[in-house]
């Protein structure tokens, strides 16, 4: 509902990148640069300086970032409040997830509350845990799920379920019949783990310092981006590697992996991050309410899926 020229301005302030604005907003790099364009010949004066390919506000352009803060915040205001008096409850939210939540938690979840919201439309960007924060943080998204701990005590966060990590081999690995395995069991074998700033990888580092072990011992073998990628490597024999216990069960019923728990066990929190925003959208409020319910009568699956294992 706000002026075009302001969104895009304020993006690209927020991000200090007209590539990055682009990007979040699902606009070409020239379209960005017309609409600032254009917001800068109204007000007569540069908002930006780019220089050595580096973007930075003017003083002018400080000043209009604030109220532009304030602008949308007072929007969006509005629409709720008509909305709570009208009972409608629509809208338009970013979702962001990282890989594993997006490829194995989300799909029902979204599903089940489009059926229930069908007014509320949801765009779902995927990254890793450390690529989903930021977004939060740069206010590109409303909403992540990341499968990590998050260090920023200016979000909030909010645990909606737990996760177990186990290790994957394939039938007939000399592991393959242990009923439980610890780490030092696995340093003498090809391992294949995530990419730099995946969730997975952060947890089994840090489960591995507790453990009074170097990140550096793991015979690290081959680094992938997805844990479709990750599986498939295992099946082909190439090494062995830690995923999430919520994304093997179809490769188990084939019988084609072989999961063994951790000793100790590694688990990790799926957690809900956003903005300590002083208000937020009711389509916001709706999506949040039903994802906790959603996590709550889900949360006994993992152990119900190891039990039957």
């Amino acid at each position: 509902m706000a002026d075009r020229r302001l969104q895009v301005f304020y993006t690209v302030a927020k991000l200090l990148s007209f590539t990055k604005a682009a990007d979040a907003l699902h606009m070409t790099q020239p379209a960005v640069t017309f609409q600032v364009r254009q917001l800068e010949d109204y007000f007569n004066t540069r908002l930006f300086d780019r220089t050595h390919n580096r973007v930075s506000l003017t003083e002018a352009g400080r000043t209009v970032y604030e109220y532009a803060e304030r602008i949308f915040e007072m929007y969006a205001e509005m629409e709720n409040s008509v909305r709570e008096l009208t009972g409608d409850v629509s809208g338009a939210l970013t979702l962001g997830a990282s890989t594993t939540v997006a490829e194995y938690m989300l799909p029902s979840l979204l599903g089940d509350f489009k059926r229930k919201y069908p007014e509320i439309n949801i765009r779902l960007k995927v990254s890793n845990s450390e690529g989903i924060v930021s977004m939060v943080e740069n206010n590109i998204i409303d909403l992540g799920v990341v499968e990590a701990p998050v260090g920023n005590r200016n979000l909030l966060v909010e645990v909606c379920r737990v996760d177990q990590l186990v290790l994957i081999v394939p039938p007939g690995h000399p592991l393959s019949d242990r009923k439980v395995v610890r780490m030092e069991d696995i340093l003498p074998y090809p391992f294949i783990c995530r990419e730099e700033g995946s969730g997975t990888r952060e947890v089994i580092v840090e489960h591995m310092a507790s453990e009074g072990i170097d990140k550096n011992a793991l015979g690290v073998c081959l680094e992938l981006g997805s844990p479709e990628a990750i599986k498939g490597a295992v099946e082909a024999g190439m090494g062995l590697s830690i995923l999430s216990r919520a994304t093997i069960d179809k490769e188990l019923e084939l019988k084609r992996l072989v999961a063994i728990p951790l000793d100790p066990p590694l688990e990790r929190p799926f957690s809900f991050v956003r903005q300590r925003q002083k208000f937020r959208l009711r389509a916001m409020e709706e999506l949040l309410d039903f994802a906790r319910n959603y996590c709550h009568v889900h949360s006994g699956d993992d152990a119900r899926s190891e039990a039957a294992s």
